[in-house]
């Protein structure tokens, strides 16, 4: 696990993904936040139909509660996500 003050490659994965975000292109960082959370929409819309929620169930409280009994699995995936997003952001970036 990562620590703050890790200096692999400048930073933790989080650290460094945000400056890469901050100093990319502005029109590339705006479409790529927007296919994350066309993404996300997309994600919860299924969870929704798959659990059959009702109108009135809290589809946050159904997320916090798979992240808190998967926190350790999340915050790899999470990790991971942040790498290669930053690759991917990197190669298109001009």
């Amino acid at each position: 696990m990562f620590l703050e003050d890790d200096d692999l490659f400048g930073g933790t994965p989080e650290k460094k993904y945000f400056d890469i975000l901050f100093n990319a292109n502005r029109n590339l960082v705006d479409h790529y936040l927007t296919g994350n959370l066309e993404k996300i929409v997309a994600m919860e819309a299924m969870l929704e139909k798959y659990l059959e929620l009702e109108d009135d169930e809290d589809m946050d409280l159904h997320i916090r509660r798979h992240v808190i009994n998967n926190q350790e699995k999340i915050d790899e995936l999470v990790k991971n996500l942040y790498i290669v997003d930053m690759g991917n952001i990197l190669t298109q970036n001009e």
